[in-house]
């Protein structure tokens, strides 16, 4: 791969999802966490792969330690990194109607190269697992809409993350308003647990507090009342994003790229599990 992996986490030295699945993959990663909690992690994961962050217990979920991973891409020179929430516990590729565990890294090579190939993307990412219909026609991917959880950053932004909820939607809702292209892949996709499925992370810092989930709706509301509404569904408060101006921005090449002819599947095979180590057996 191109660019690093950085997986920022708290409060879950003892589940480590996704460190787990990066190492079953064999794929290359470092983990950031807090001060307080290193020699938890040293005793689960090889200290070499650990970031400390120089500040703990800040208080505003996620933010500071996001914006810290960005300005440590930034100083190591690279041109774009990955973030990756500590709770993804699967990454498959939807391929013919199934959607297939993988166990290799071939899923962030293969975006990678997708996204050199475009002088415009500011964001990519995997879809959610949930998301994607094996039932129903998909295309390998979706532009100009949200990417969370496991996301490809271009530097060239040049945007900080912000604000304290919806994190994830708050930036890629300001990249497009910044003339930029997402991409979220459909052809690759991310078993994340569902939020305030497990203990550690914002659960601890955020949802476990007695807020009602229309602050959280709201929140993004207020940053951005031209394309945000607040809804109930499914007996929840839900914040809707109309995303349909930016639907027509079309992604452009660069310069000198010949897109080559023909199918590359990356070495990638389908093998039987019955004989072999699933991620599942994690």
């Amino acid at each position: 791969m191109k660019y690093p992996i950085y997986i920022i986490s708290k409060g879950r030295s003892d589940t480590n999802y996704t460190a787990k699945t990066l190492e079953y993959m064999n794929v290359p990663y470092r983990i950031v966490v807090e001060p307080q909690e290193y020699l938890k992690y040293a005793s689960v994961i090889n200290s070499r792969k650990i970031i400390v962050t120089p500040f703990k217990n800040l208080g505003q979920g996620s933010i500071p330690v996001r914006n810290f991973v960005f300005e440590h891409a930034v100083k190591e020179g690279h041109k774009m990194h990955w973030v990756l929430d500590d709770n993804i516990k699967y990454f498959f590729r939807l391929q013919n109607n199934l959607k297939v565990p993988m166990s290799c890294g071939v899923c962030f090579e293969a975006i990678e190269d997708f996204v050199s190939m475009y002088s415009n993307i500011g964001q990519a990412g995997m879809q959610y697992f949930y998301f994607a219909s094996r039932k129903s026609k998909m295309n390998p991917f979706i532009t100009n809409t949200r990417i969370y959880s496991c996301i490809l950053i271009n530097h060239a932004i040049n945007m900080k993350w912000r604000g304290r909820f919806n994190e994830d939607s708050d930036l890629s809702i300001r990249v497009l308003k910044a003339g930029w292209c997402t991409v979220l892949f459909n052809q690759f996709l991310s078993g994340k647990v569902p939020t305030m499925h497990m203990k550690g992370g914002n659960y601890t810092d955020l949802y476990s507090k007695e807020i009602e989930r229309k602050e959280f709706a709201e929140s993004l509301q207020k940053q951005h009342p031209d394309i945000v509404k607040v809804v109930r569904r499914y007996n929840r408060w839900h914040h809707a994003i109309d995303f349909s101006q930016f639907k027509n921005r079309e992604l452009e090449f660069k310069k000198g790229i010949k897109i080559p002819k023909g199918f590359n599947n990356y070495g990638m095979k389908l093998i039987d599990v019955a004989n072999e180590k699933s991620m599942f057996q994690l």
